[in-house]
């Protein structure tokens, strides 16, 4: 089965729990979930879920790293850095399933990561 949930940004760059919005498509006991974003400046990632400040410290050390406006690509569409954001955080996890529910630790969670906002994200969900 494969279902589609569109998340809408509000940010330029921003780190989202959709954790609840994917539990809520699972209708199998065992299986696994494949969450998928196909943007190229949108990511998807399993993080703590918990402290929001992660999300926030997270975004800070990307922009450490990968600052904005010195890449080649800038001069397409002034994006390079979340391009290179994204592709380094990459656009899918799989998680188990196992009773009916994703198998992520106590406290992980499912996140897109939006680094070109705002604008409307698709994410596909596979469960087999």
């Amino acid at each position: 089965m494969h279902k589609e949930i569109c998340i809408e940004t509000k940010q330029n760059q921003e780190i989202i729990d959709i954790t609840s919005q994917i539990e809520k498509l699972i209708n199998i006991t065992e299986g696994t979930c494949l969450v998928y974003v196909p943007h190229a400046t949108a990511a998807i990632m399993i993080n703590e879920s918990y402290d929001p400040n992660i999300m926030i410290d997270i975004i800070d050390s990307l922009n450490t790293l990968i600052p904005q406006g010195q890449w080649k690509h800038d001069a397409v569409d002034d994006n390079g850095a979340a391009h290179i954001k994204a592709g380094i955080i990459g656009p899918s996890e799989q998680i188990p399933i196992i009773n009916g529910k994703l198998m992520l630790g106590q406290w992980q969670g499912l996140m897109l990561c939006d680094f070109d906002g705002p604008r409307k994200r698709k994410i596909i969900v596979v469960i087999k």
